[in-house]
């Protein structure tokens, strides 16, 4: 079930994404770089670009909702695109920090604090494209109560947009030696208490503790179909033009992260697109 306000998973996790945030572009981090993005440069990755693409082609016109936007980089890329942007993240520093990077990069977004399992009423039915990439389902217990809200933002033919750390990719603390401390499917809540982020190992943090959960890839698509969405395309990838968590993967020859088992390639990244099916349908 999804954790109630007052909760000590929810308070661990807004205090621990309020602590990332304070450090997070502050020009140390090898993840946001914020002098860039106001110099124009896009702040998506190549996965997230071709799934934004190939859900909905261009973005020019249509309305976005960024789930759990963080720094809300990505608004900021899409507003540039033609987008109108609505950011939702449940951590109040994000939130202030992601208005400041808007303003510095002169976009006009709209942000809101909101628990992206939980999303208001105000927001139901107005979306063309729900947008919700990298770290995203780790830090939800009730991933059918996030597919549900996130569905219930979708006008008739809007799209989902969900590219994630994979499952499997998710499982494993460190490659060499081969190290888990996840496992595939969801079996509760992991308590993890520990100083940095993937972003800058060497930040010190204000709050420490963090509560992640598990889900299977099975478990995720399931609970799409089970919002009333339809699933038009599912797919693993098994390289990626960064390191999703920030210092599990290394560099190959090509340039790409991969995740190695045994010398061979397994998935980093899943990209779900999924559909609101027309109400007369």
């Amino acid at each position: 079930m999804t954790a109630p306000p007052g909760d000590p998973a929810t308070a661990d996790n807004v205090a621990f994404w309020d602590a990332m945030a304070s450090v997070h572009g502050e020009g140390a981090d090898r993840y946001y770089d914020i002098d860039a993005l106001a110099e124009g440069a896009s702040s998506m990755s190549s996965v997230e670009e071709a799934a934004v693409r190939e859900a909905v082609g261009e973005v020019a016109g249509l309305r976005v909702l960024h789930v759990q936007c963080h720094l809300g980089m990505d608004s900021v890329t899409m507003t540039r695109r033609g987008a109108q942007v609505t950011g939702v993240d449940f951590s109040p520093v994000s939130i202030a920090k992601a208005r400041a990077v808007a303003d510095r990069c002169g976009a006009r977004v709209d942000y809101l604090l909101a628990d992206s399992t939980a999303l208001p009423e105000t927001l139901h039915g107005r979306f063309d494209l729900a947008y919700a990439t990298v770290g995203i389902l780790g830090w939800i217990a009730d991933v059918d109560a996030w597919m549900r809200s996130v569905a219930g933002t979708l006008r008739p033919g809007g799209r989902l947009v969900l590219v994630d750390l994979h499952p499997l990719f998710q499982m494993f603390a460190t490659l060499e030696p081969l190290v888990a401390d996840l496992p595939y499917a969801f079996d509760g809540p992991h308590v993890f208490d520990e100083d940095g982020s993937y972003a800058d190992p060497d930040a010190r943090l204000a709050a420490t503790r963090s509560v992640n959960f598990a889900h299977s890839l099975g478990e995720i698509v399931t609970a799409a179909v089970a919002a009333g969405l339809r699933v038009d395309v599912l797919r693993e990838h098994l390289d990626s033009d960064f390191d999703p968590r920030g210092d599990v993967l290394a560099r190959e020859d090509d340039g790409r992260f991969r995740m190695r088992i045994g010398g061979l390639p397994a998935p980093v990244l899943f990209t779900l697109v999924a559909t609101r099916p027309d109400e007369q349908a």
